[in-house]
């Protein structure tokens, strides 16, 4: 059984699922050098990433497109050989407590010249199902919670087992957006107007919060105009809880909640302003949800928690509800946003067939390296793993590309920049080729076993989901990893291994004593990873690529003949 998943808007991408295992899942932004969060407008894009792996659109069982916005169903605007379509979908969430998988049924998918059929689930059930699908509980047939939080929905808490889930209920009225708002009225994303919504804002504002103290009389202002506002028996607040399908008004009243705010803490530093909000959410997040694990206990099983949604790449939050004591486990998926949302429609088929049966997945299920023509003025050879550790123990970084590209936004030693972190300049290099500002950390990417003797806990986190802090004795060591509150966006690998970054720490361990690197997506700034080792030599700002075995060296310009001329990489 083949099951094709596509994620249409913002996130797009396309998964084929078969037989219970994830095949693929090509996301929209890791190909062609596109943007950051690039959408399918062309169903086109449907048939290449079917073409890639030898498959014809006849030779899908069933196609499922994710939903979206709308009260009784979504709309999709594409292009396709025939011309612009319309495309029918389900709506964001379902619309009572056990219709999380009931589909809407279309037609008029046009694929190579061919009208096929589809169904649509709706978008929180691609959430549900691909963080429960890929979770350890799946594959222990243990049920879970479910938390999703996404963009425009309050935070739902649903309930899965493996003959089905349901909808429990809302923790609190906010939508996810509201971190992401907060830096457009606040610190360093501020703006004059409500529009141009920047979907990155919000992973930015969780390194910014660093340089800022929590302040208990900010948090008082926002928990008063949150009951005033948002949750409390208010004439405001019953407007604002009326229409929870319309984005619109909930993010245009979100926006009133900021701008009183901004009234009262106008003399506030934005800093703490925005460190404080940080810390009212995550009391709010995990006194909301003990209490409604509290009022659900009655529901058997181990206590297990699934975190998805665009709030769950909140690695702050994430640990904080771990660390609250509430679960045995807690399971984030590399990709609680929507770039896991193809994935997930796929799965919506596969549950509704099967159940909720744990897939078979890789993270390193993204596209293959391109190859493609390179640019004068690079010399390449063959590399060890031994040498290119002794090229980042000089203290010189490596874009480093390997096999299939990571799932999700974070760079998991697929398609990366690394670097030795025992410089606290190498941060700022980092940063400044990349156009980033200068709060922005710099990840490590660690061997498991030594991570709990750097960082606590240190315990396994291979798809940098949680936070951690750097011990006090290796803060100077690796000062290049270290956030400005001590913390660390965390990736372990095991040293078993077979990926060729483990290889690489491996040797970089035996030469330096040091078992991590800094590691950061190798990508145009507000673009996707590179597809390959051309796009990286074009981009030109990191001397040394290394790509499945061979060494590229930027020529110094001074070096450089007229007779130089393009390689190809193959």
């Amino acid at each position: 059984m083949r099951i094709c998943g596509i994620k249409l808007t913002h996130d797009g991408a396309v998964a084929l699922v078969e037989d219970g295992q994830l095949v693929f899942c090509l996301e929209q932004e890791k190909r062609d050098n596109n943007r950051r969060y690039q959408a399918i407008d062309h169903l086109e894009s449907v048939v290449s990433a079917l073409a890639e792996h030898g498959l014809d659109p006849r030779d899908v069982d069933q196609f499922v497109i994710d939903g979206w916005d709308g009260d009784l169903e979504s709309q999709f605007q594409v292009l396709s050989g025939a011309g612009p379509i319309t495309l029918k979908g389900a709506p964001y969430f379902e619309r009572h407590a056990e219709g999380l998988l009931t589909s809407l049924d279309g037609s008029g998918l046009m694929l190579g010249g061919r009208l096929f059929s589809y169904r649509s689930y709706p978008h929180v059930t691609g959430h549900v199902t691909s963080a429960y699908c890929t979770s350890p509980f799946a594959k222990t047939e243990q049920p879970a919670f479910c938390l999703v939080w996404d963009g425009c929905i309050f935070p739902r808490l649903y309930y899965v087992e493996r003959r089905g889930a349901r909808f429990l209920e809302c923790l609190f009225p906010v939508i996810g957006h509201v971190y992401a708002a907060a830096g457009h009225h606040f610190g360093p994303y501020k703006r004059a107007g409500r529009g141009d919504w920047d979907l990155g804002v919000a992973g930015k504002l969780m390194a910014y919060i660093a340089l800022g103290s929590v302040d208990e009389d900010i948090v008082a202002v926002f928990q008063e105009l949150y009951q005033e506002r948002f949750a409390g028996d208010t004439e405001l607040a019953r407007h604002y809880r009326a229409d929870i399908n319309s984005a619109e008004p909930l993010l245009a009243r979100v926006h009133d909640f900021f701008e009183a705010s901004a009234l009262r803490l106008g003399d506030q530093a934005p800093e703490d302003v925005l460190a404080s909000f940080h810390l009212f959410l995550e009391r709010l997040l995990v006194s909301e949800m003990a209490t409604a694990v509290e009022r659900h206990a009655h529901l058997s099983g181990a206590r297990n928690l699934c975190i998805a949604g665009g709030c769950g790449l909140n690695i702050k939050w994430n640990s904080a509800l771990r660390e609250a004591g509430l679960f045995d486990a807690v399971w984030v998926p590399p990709f609680p946003n929507d770039s896991g949302s193809a994935i997930g429609a796929a799965c919506s088929a596969m549950v509704v067939q099967d159940g909720f049966v744990p897939l078979d997945w890789s993270v390193y299920s993204g596209p293959a390296l391109l190859d493609g023509q390179l640019p004068s003025g690079w010399n390449s050879e063959p590399c060890s793993m031994r040498k290119l550790a002794s090229i980042l123990a000089s203290n010189k970084p490596v874009i480093f590309l390997t096999g299939r590209a990571e799932l999700g936004p974070r760079a998991l030693g697929g398609r990366s920049i690394l670097a030795a972190a025992t410089s606290p300049e190498m941060k700022d290099y980092l940063n400044d080729v990349k156009l980033r500002e200068h709060f922005r950390p710099v990840a490590p990417i660690c061997l498991e076993d030594r991570a709990p003797e750097i960082f606590s806990p240190g315990t396994p986190d291979p798809y940098m989901l949680f936070d951690h802090q750097t011990r006090a004795e290796w803060r100077d060591k690796v000062p290049a990893v270290v956030h400005l509150d001590g913390s660390a966006r965390l990736q372990t690998i095991s040293r078993t291994s077979e990926h060729k970054v483990a290889e690489l720490l491996i040797e970089y361990e035996k030469l330096t004593g040091i078992p991590l690197l800094c590691n950061t997506s190798a990508n145009h700034h507000g673009r996707g990873f590179f597809p390959g080792a051309a796009a990286a030599c074009r981009w030109g700002q990191i001397e040394h690529i290394w790509s499945d075995g061979v060494l590229l060296t930027k020529i110094p310009e001074t070096e450089l003949s007229p007779v130089d001329g393009a390689l190809t990489l193959v």
